[in-house]
C-alpha cells in the first residue's frame, strides 16, 4: 500500500505542475526577463523554458534594430533664425535589464535626449553653417548622444538629420540669394570668355603687324578652303614699279 500511496502522490505532483507550469519560447532576436515574485530574476537566452506563473513571470523583449523618426523640432540658430529640423535615429536594446527596469520609457528617454543635442548644436551655429555642414550636425549629434543613450541600455547605431524647414519669407530670400548667385556666375563665365576672345585677338593682331606675309598666307587658306568667292587684294601704290617714259627720248 506504500508504495501505491507513494505512486498516486507523485502523480498528483506530476499533474499539478503540469496544469500549473507555462512553457514560454524565446526566440533568437528576443530576450526574456524573468521575475520571480515581482523581482528581476535573470535573463533569458533564445530557448524554451517552464515556469509558475503564480510565482514566475517572463517578458519577452525584441532585440532587433528599429527606428525613430523624429519630426520637425522648432529650434533657433545662432544668428536668431527659426528652423524646423526632423532627425531619423536607428538603436537597439544591448541591455534588456536596463532599457526596461532603469526607466519607464527607454526609447522617450532617446528621444528627449536627441531634442536636447539637438537644440544645443543648432543654437552654437548661424544659418549658414548648418545649410552647409548638415553632415556635421549629425556627427555631432551622434558623438554627444550615443553615451547617455548607452546608459539606458540601448545601443545608437546611427543618427541623422533629414530634413531643415524655413519660414516662407526665408525661403524667398534663400531662393533670391541662390538666383542672384547663379546670376553672377554667369556673368563672370561671360566676361571670361570676352577677355580670353580679346586676348586671341590682340595676339593676332600683334602677329599680324610684326609679320605681313601672315595676312596674305591666311587669304590663301581661306581661298582654298571655300569655293565661289571672290577676294580682292588691295596693294599700296608705292609697293608696285610701273616704268615711266621719257618724253624727250621718244622724239
Amino acid at each position: 500500500m506504500g508504495y501505491l500511496y507513494g505512486f498516486i502522490a507523485i502523480a498528483v505532483i506530476v499533474i499539478i505542475i503540469k496544469f500549473n507550469s507555462r512553457r514560454v519560447t524565446i526566440f533568437e532576436y528576443e530576450r526574456g526577463l524573468k521575475y520571480s515574485k515581482g523581482k528581476f530574476s535573470k535573463i533569458l537566452e533564445p530557448g524554451q523554458y517552464w515556469y509558475f506563473p503564480y510565482f514566475d513571470s517572463v517578458i519577452k523583449v525584441d532585440i532587433r534594430p528599429n527606428f525613430i523618426s523624429i519630426p520637425g523640432q522648432e529650434v533657433l540658430s545662432s544668428d536668431g533664425v527659426t528652423l524646423k529640423v526632423s532627425l531619423a535615429a536607428n538603436y537597439e536594446i544591448t541591455d534588456p535589464n536596463t532599457a526596461i527596469n532603469t526607466v519607464q520609457s527607454s526609447s522617450g528617454s532617446m528621444y528627449l535626449e536627441l531634442q536636447l543635442a539637438l537644440r544645443n548644436i543648432i543654437g552654437l551655429r548661424d544659418i549658414d553653417t548648418i545649410l552647409e555642414h548638415k553632415e556635421e550636425i549629425s556627427k555631432a549629434l551622434f558623438e554627444q548622444t550615443h553615451e547617455k543613450i548607452a546608459a539606458l541600455g540601448l545601443n545608437l547605431i546611427s543618427v541623422d538629420v533629414k530634413d531643415i524647414m524655413f519660414p516662407g519669407k526665408l525661403k524667398e530670400i534663400f531662393s533670391q540669394v541662390v538666383s542672384a548667385r547663379k546670376e553672377g556666375q554667369a556673368a563672370l563665365e561671360r566676361a571670361r570668355g570676352e577677355t580670353a576672345a580679346l586676348r586671341n585677338l590682340a595676339n593676332a593682331a600683334k602677329m599680324l603687324d610684326d609679320n605681313p606675309n601672315l595676312m596674305q598666307l591666311r587669304a590663301l587658306q581661306t581661298m582654298g578652303e571655300s569655293s565661289g568667292n571672290t577676294l580682292v587684294f588691295g596693294v599700296s601704290p608705292q609697293s608696285i614699279n610701273v616704268p615711266v617714259k621719257n618724253k624727250a627720248n621718244d622724239k
